[in-house]
């Protein structure tokens, strides 16, 4: 009885290799396109589609289902002859193989057949593992295809390889990547081709093109007329952009004043430069800091013979250039005195005259002018972009608008001036020119915090807060 049931057991065996090398099944495996990695959905769909093969494992089912029958019958017969016995049989039946199984065994013949006994394929890991006297098993296994970051098609010349990705990606060192927008000029152009050099000559004949044309505003004094330099005097230039440049931004890369005296004047200019970069209130300015930690001084060059009049220019140049938006300057006076013990030059403060009847003189101010460049800015395009964080268009276009929105934000914030941290000039840019609210700017900011994170070869860096 138990020889019958041996046979039965080989019997099933050889129904299954029976089926595993009948004409549907070699078919099938024949007709499975080469050209990309089929996972074990994609085969269940070439199953379903072929009737012949249906029909054969049909017919595979019925005969083990009267192989198991046989069995259990003799198992039955075995367990009633031995109820007297002190240890009982134990039998393993086998079990019908599941549909899942002949999906992996078509892939493990594709994928695991470079020896002669094919091994078993892992689609998790997309590797095989091989019989114990086989050193290897595994052949070539194709790209995989899918949406979003998954290849389009994998490559002619090596299917191992991706070829092409779907619309929002693109190849980059065999992978998809999210693809960044055809170029961010589309939304903040920031390039110029304008050298250190050609802005110096440009300036030294104070040419009209890279003027940008700005608002002069102050309470104080008047362009062209004498004042009374004893206090200090505030005037600003603006440029309203929201009014009336919506679509630009501005980026300066000088600033010059002409200042006029009085004939034998002893006093001598002092200015405090802030700066504005997109808008919004006065704290929202930065100090320029003149002459300091390498940063440029004042140049100043006579306008005329007598020199009562001379032309004060600061020059960021393209390493120091920035944004602005306005431009305050608060003036100054101090009382240059030459020391008659040491022989060296030193300052006073106006009051601090012995003799405050004494006249100090008068000044005057003819010009006061921001040099540089306008660059194209569209708000809309931007305000799309961060909606897509919410609202993408396609799989893979929020993390495409995360990557435009974080190279955008650093080509912002790498003019930001000089100091041992960066200021956050790009919050500025939100706030102020898209007219963002600050928790908007807050979860943007966020939200290219977390994504930058993820990005291989990341780099984070810290910013200062100038906007509120």
């Amino acid at each position: 009885m138990e020889d019958s049931l041996l046979q039965i057991q080989d019997s099933w065996a050889t129904h299954n290799r029976q089926f595993e090398e009948s004409e549907e099944f070699q078919t099938l495996l024949k007709r499975l396109p080469d050209d990309r990695f089929l996972n074990s959905t994609t085969i269940s769909q070439f199953w379903a589609m072929d009737a012949g093969l249906q029909h054969r494992y049909q017919q595979l089912g019925a005969s083990l289902k009267m192989l198991f029958k046989k069995m259990h019958r003799i198992v039955s017969r075995l367990f009633n002859l031995c109820k007297r016995c002190h240890r009982q049989p134990r039998f393993r039946l086998p079990k019908e193989r599941s549909l899942s199984f002949w999906w992996n065994r078509i892939q493990s013949f594709l994928y695991c057949g470079e020896s002669t006994f094919p091994g078993t394929f892992l689609e998790q890991s997309h590797s095989c593992s091989c019989p114990y006297d086989q050193s290897s098993c595994q052949g070539p296994i194709p790209c995989a295809l899918g949406e979003g970051s998954a290849c389009a098609h994998c490559a002619r010349d090596n299917s191992t390889r991706c070829g092409g990705c779907n619309p929002g990606y693109v190849l980059v060192q065999g992978l998809c990547r999210p693809e960044v927008a055809e170029s961010l000029e589309n939304f903040l152009g920031l390039e110029t081709d304008l050298q250190d050099l050609e802005l110096k000559y440009l300036l030294q004949k104070w040419d009209s093109r890279i003027e940008v044309h700005s608002i002069f505003i102050s309470n104080d004094m008047r362009l062209g007329s004498w004042f009374d330099p004893s206090w200090r005097k505030r005037m600003l230039l603006t440029l309203k952009s929201n009014k009336y440049k919506p679509g630009l931004v501005h980026v300066m890369l000088a600033l010059s004043l002409q200042i006029c005296l009085t004939k034998n004047s002893t006093l001598e200019p002092v200015m405090a430069i802030y700066v504005n970069p997109f808008g919004g209130s006065h704290s929202e300015s930065w100090f320029m800091p003149v002459n300091e930690a390498h940063f440029p001084d004042w140049e100043r060059t006579n306008v005329d013979a007598a020199a009562q009049c001379q032309n004060w220019t600061i020059t960021l140049g393209n390493r120091w250039k920035t944004f602005f938006e306005t431009v305050h300057v608060y003036l100054r006076s101090r009382i240059k005195s030459l020391d008659d013990s040491s022989n060296e030059t030193i300052y006073y403060e106006p009051l601090e005259m012995t003799d405050p009847s004494k006249n100090l003189g008068y000044m005057k101010i003819n010009t006061l002018q921001v040099f540089g460049y306008s660059l194209p800015f569209d708000p809309d395009a931007i305000r799309d972009l961060i909606l897509q964080l919410d609202y993408p268009y396609t799989q893979g276009s929020q993390d495409s608008a995360l990557l435009q929105l974080i190279e955008l934000r650093d080509r912002v914030n790498q003019l930001s001036p000089p100091g041992k941290v960066r200021l956050d000039l790009f919050s500025c840019l939100l706030r102020h020119r898209l007219k963002l609210a600050n928790n908007e700017v807050g979860r943007i900011q966020s939200s290219l915090r977390a994504f930058n994170s993820k990005l291989p070869n990341a780099v984070e860096y810290e910013t200062g807060k100038l906007c509120s």
